[in-house]
């Protein structure tokens, strides 16, 4: 008797050999899951999603439709890609001089709890900080700081957000959420949780 899978696929998705799926996670219509990939628990992998060779995502990520996760990215635990937001992988790329192999791709490393919003773009090479937040439509093109605000085009930093996703108050060194309460110490350019 075979063993019930503990993760949902869509009968219109392709998962390919050597792949490991995380308990009650849930792939939906027409997505790709290549080999090597790996899918943490409780994830959701959207309509016409790509998650490329040896990717590696965490638990509770969600990946919203026609999102392509490339070979080089990594997504931690609790990570939000809103829909048709771009990662990419190679920095210089040309199709009459290809680049293929792990050796041209630039590592993308998007940190615990971080929020990308709808049609946003990730240049590759960069590290999305922890409960970062990058607003719809923005280019990031540098590291993103844990809990920076990042908006436009390219991405400049507009402040701070709690882990629970709403703007911050910044009082001279305090930072204050005023739907949770968490306090934040501001320090140059760097947020420390304080309660």
């Amino acid at each position: 008797m075979a063993e019930k899978k503990k993760y949902f696929v869509h009968e219109s998705s392709y998962v390919d050999e050597n792949v490991e799926i995380g308990e009650g996670t849930k792939i939906w219509h027409f997505s790709h899951i290549q080999s090597g990939s790996m899918i943490g628990k409780n994830c959701s992998v959207g309509q016409n999603v790509n998650v490329g060779n040896n990717v590696r995502i965490g638990n509770h990520v969600k990946i919203q439709n026609n999102v392509s996760v490339y070979e080089g990215v990594e997504l931690e635990d609790y990570v939000f890609c809103g829909p048709s937001m771009v990662f990419t992988n190679i920095l210089d790329p040309r199709c009459k001089y290809p680049q293929r192999g792990k050796e041209f791709y630039k590592k993308t490393l998007v940190r615990e709890g971080a929020s990308i919003g709808a049609n946003a773009t990730i240049v590759c090479g960069h590290t999305i900080g922890r409960h970062a937040f990058i607003g719809a439509g923005a280019v990031v093109t540098k590291d993103v700081p844990d809990y920076g605000l990042m908006v436009g085009v390219p991405a400049k930093q507009q402040g701070w957000v709690c882990e629970c996703g709403e703007k911050l108050e910044v009082v001279e060194k305090t930072a204050i959420c005023m739907r949770c309460q968490k306090e934040y110490g501001v320090e140059g350019e760097m947020l420390i949780q304080t309660s």
